[in-house]
């Protein structure tokens, strides 16, 4: 039975749990998508989503709970700069958990864990032509 099993332990002390998953929290929020297990994912989810909707009210006291998570200052600036007003109209629904398949060394499950935000827009550098391919184009 499952009574009073509403954290999934993950193998580990909570401290060493709520570090990992403010780690993962960190990562997700700088590179937009991260690669992890099934079971880190869906334990990631509530934490991500708790962060995004306490960030949305804009106060000091919600400033300083959201640090408490995101020790490093320049994602703590990107969170609060960059994704929290691309969720200003969303009230839930903050992540994507999409399953890949099974990790080739112990076959434990892979799940990719994205934001539901819009693709930072990157330009794309031109290819410099080299004076043998543009000789070579004109003969």
């Amino acid at each position: 039975m499952g009574h009073r099993d509403k954290v999934k332990k993950l193998g580990r002390t909570k401290p060493h749990r709520e570090a990992m998953l403010a780690n993962m929290a960190m990562s997700l929020f700088q590179h937009r998508v991260i690669k992890t297990t099934d079971a880190r994912a869906k334990a990631l989810r509530p934490i991500v989503d708790r962060l995004i909707t306490t960030a949305k009210k804009d106060t000091l006291a919600s400033k300083r709970q959201v640090a408490e998570t995101i020790r490093q200052k320049e994602v703590f600036k990107k969170f609060y700069s960059d994704i929290v007003p691309q969720f200003a109209d969303r009230d839930s629904g903050f992540t994507r958990i999409m399953k890949l398949g099974v990790r080739r060394g112990d076959g434990a499950p892979i799940s990719v864990v994205e934001l539901l935000t819009e693709k930072p827009k990157t330009e794309e550098p031109k290819a410099k032509k080299s004076k043998k391919t543009a000789a070579a184009k004109a003969k």
